[in-house]
């Protein structure tokens, strides 16, 4: 791939993910290769990369958009995250080292620090959540495992959770983060597979309630 396409492709997947081009949106291939500051042919090349990470949608008339989930995609990628996190974190325990336990642990404080704000500092707690997950991932040492989990994790559906979550959840997800520090400390991966299991799908739980209107339904990112 070129820089140009490699540009395209960071600049359009960054404004999907962020929500600035919004579920269903048309993609216009001249109107991005101004934004991107490339020419249209780096542009058709990142919207076909988009589309193998299913973030954007080709018509038959060669239309893009970008993807708009049902709630059984959304069902489908959180079964197949708590799956693969679940074997992730599974490997980690395995491989644990007190330096990227220490990283876990610093992750988990800055979540700490965001949830017991008067107000609940949401993008801290995203920061935090990030880093968080993306330790384990790297500590699970799979090159696969963290590619597959890469285009379950940035879908842009799964990025809206935390801003439907009470702050009784938002504490809840941080004590289930200190629960995987200690099982990671104790090198047992049957128990931080299973806290990692429960702790992503009670994250989907928590989307299908605010899907439902049981919640405050605010299109925003989402964290497990």
């Amino acid at each position: 791939m070129s820089r140009a396409s490699d540009r395209a492709y960071g600049a359009i997947r960054s404004m999907i993910l962020s929500g600035e081009l919004a579920s269903g949106a048309q993609l216009g291939e001249e109107a991005l290769a101004e934004v991107c500051g490339v020419s249209r042919t780096p542009v058709r090349e990142a919207l076909r990369r988009l589309e193998a990470d299913m973030l954007v949608v080709r018509t038959d008339t060669q239309r893009s958009f970008v993807a708009d989930w049902s709630i059984d995609d959304v069902a489908d990628a959180f079964e197949l995250r708590a799956k693969l996190e679940g074997m992730a974190a599974r490997r980690a325990a395995e491989r644990m080292t007190a330096e990227v336990l220490d990283r876990i642990r610093s992750a988990n404080r800055v979540i700490g620090v965001a949830v017991r704000q008067t107000k609940p500092d949401i993008a801290g707690f995203l920061d935090g959540n990030r880093e968080f997950h993306a330790a384990v991932i790297d500590a699970a040492g799979s090159r696969r495992l963290a590619a597959l989990l890469g285009s379950l994790v940035e879908q842009p559906v799964v990025w809206r959770t935390a801003y439907h979550y009470s702050r009784e959840a938002l504490n809840r997800s941080h004590s289930e983060h200190e629960e995987l520090a200690a099982a990671f400390a104790r090198g047992d991966g049957a128990w931080a597979e299973a806290i990692m299991t429960g702790h992503i799908l009670r994250a989907y739980h928590a989307y299908a309630d605010a899907h439902r209107g049981l919640a405050v339904p605010e299109p925003r990112e989402v964290a497990a």
